[in-house]
């Protein structure tokens, strides 16, 4: 399994616009079937910065996931939304196992 987080900062009068395109690709990308889980957070402090928390079943399935129509509309039509660019950070599952998820 490998987990990555996308975090974005939203201009402030972008950030309605940004949930809607955001959610929208949300809920597409858990029709995938190489996506475990797809969450879409906002930090609790701040009401501009974002977290996608995405699990995926292999890099195949990350792949994939970027030929989407759905990812793609979403990451156009996001992109001036953002205050700065955003930041992707891979990762390895450790507990619990895949398995648990």
């Amino acid at each position: 399994m490998i987990i990555v987080t996308v975090s974005v900062s939203v201009k402030p009068e972008m950030v309605q616009d940004f949930i809607g395109a955001t959610k929208e690709n949300a809920k597409s990308s858990t029709n995938e079937p190489g996506i475990i889980r797809f969450d879409f957070i906002r930090q609790a402090d701040s009401s501009y910065d974002f977290l996608l928390v995405e699990a995926y079943k292999n890099e195949d399935a990350i792949s994939r996931h970027k030929q989407t129509a759905h990812y793609n509309k979403w990451k156009n039509t996001v992109e001036n939304m953002m205050s700065v660019p955003r930041k992707s950070i891979k990762y390895t599952n450790v507990f619990p196992d895949d398995a648990n998820w």
